[in-house]
């Protein structure tokens, strides 16, 4: 919980960050979003105090984090930063065992949790515990940080503006791995960027900040998109709040479809019976992974042998925590009106189709419309932002004990 919190530097006359009060629920994701300089990550580094507030109080279960020594604060709050911040001259293990070690684990404890990392955001332990950075893509760098976030099992992580370096594709993929994991773990994350479409995507609540981290609006990402508390939160939003929507549902909220699917060793003659007569009937080729590589059409078989060569390239796919919003960019960058939908390691699930978008998109509207009529027969709600409970379906709830910023 932050009270009035206040951070002031010599030498200016405005503070940085101006009476700021809030409370971060247990278990839930908070997304600190607004432009540049207006204070989101001093307000956030205040929490673990890299940035120590001038005045304020900042309690943490119940006690005040000013009272805590600060070394030991911060190594029961996982820290990620844009470029990973990783130590470019120790190994990737070196890396994640950084804070184990400090807080004096024991040697195999500390190996088998770098493993355990390693494969809880999708990277080999055999394959990447003795590599440096330097020879890591910047989406596996940005895991590894993760990783070492949240080697110690804190029970609060920070993330700052953790996904800014990468391009759009990874970018989106390490926000779905994110999600996976929290749906796992039941963190309370405070994460701060200046992309509110992915604010939408990541946050239970999302704080839009202004100048001095005035708190503009502090809510869920439905309520923001529904009714912007002013204009400058409108401007937050955008013209394309309509699009916004579909960044609330996930791949796995919808009915997906369920075209014909044959792994490229089977013979032609399977799938050509599966697709029936009809030259326009498509389906799915998998790999021996059971990973979707080709859409393929009946015409494309007439003269085919083998399933190695027919088809075309399903291009960029997206998993089960995805947006239907992301589902929607995949699929305007393919060659079908459908983009395919895969697991935790790749295994293909479904697909999703544009109709199943626009379904989406009309429902969400039908909702809205209902709930807007309700709030105006039921009056507005005095108890202040909430709902039933996080979006990612966590087992942990705000009376579940564990810590609250």
């Amino acid at each position: 919980m932050l009270e009035h919190v206040v951070k002031r530097y010599p030498g200016q006359k405005s503070p940085a960050v101006d009476d700021v009060s809030m409370t971060i629920p247990a278990g839930e994701v908070v997304v600190f979003v607004g432009p540049s300089g207006c204070g989101k990550t001093t307000t956030m580094r205040m929490i673990n105090r890299l940035i120590e507030p001038t005045s304020g109080e900042i309690t943490i279960a119940g006690r005040s984090a000013l009272s805590i020594n600060p070394d030991k604060l911060r190594r029961n709050i996982g820290y990620s930063i844009q470029q990973a911040g990783l130590f470019p001259h120790m190994t990737i293990a070196q890396n994640i065992a950084t804070v184990p070690s400090l807080v004096g684990w024991k040697r195999k404890r500390i190996e088998a949790r770098v493993d355990e990392m390693l494969d809880l955001v999708g990277l080999a332990p055999d394959q990447y515990r003795s590599r440096y950075p330097r020879q890591l893509s910047g989406g596996q760098q940005q895991r590894v940080g993760v990783a070492r976030a949240l080697a110690a099992d804190p029970p609060i992580l920070l993330m700052d503006e953790p996904f800014g370096a990468v391009d759009p594709i990874t970018r989106g993929q390490l926000q779905d791995e994110l999600m996976r994991l929290q749906s796992e773990l039941g963190k309370t994350i405070v994460f701060v960027t200046h992309d509110f479409a992915e604010a939408v995507k990541l946050g239970d609540r999302i704080a839009v900040l202004g100048s001095q981290s005035k708190i503009l609006q502090y809510d869920t990402p439905e309520a923001i998109l529904a009714n912007p508390a002013d204009d400058t939160v409108e401007g937050f939003v955008g013209a394309g709040a309509s699009l916004q929507q579909l960044t609330l549902l996930r791949a796995r909220d919808v009915e997906m479809e369920h075209p014909p699917t044959v792994h490229e060793n089977d013979a032609v003659d399977e799938i050509r019976r599966e697709l029936g007569p009809r030259g326009d009937a498509w389906g799915v080729i998998l790999d021996e992974r059971n990973r979707p590589v080709r859409w393929v059409y009946r015409h494309e078989l007439a003269h085919a042998n083998d399933l190695h060569d027919v088809g075309e390239p399903i291009g960029e796919t997206v998993s089960t925590q995805s947006t239907l919003r992301d589902a929607l960019e995949a699929l305007l960058m393919g060659s079908n009106a459908s983009t395919a939908v895969t697991g935790q390691r790749g295994e293909y699930v479904g697909v999703v189709s544009i109709d199943t978008l626009v379904s989406a998109i009309q429902s969400i509207r039908e909702e809205h419309e209902h709930d807007h009529d309700d709030s105006e027969q039921d009056g507005p709600d005095q108890d202040g932002p909430g709902r039933d409970g996080p979006r990612h379906e966590r087992a942990e709830s705000a009376e579940s004990g564990e810590p609250q910023p």
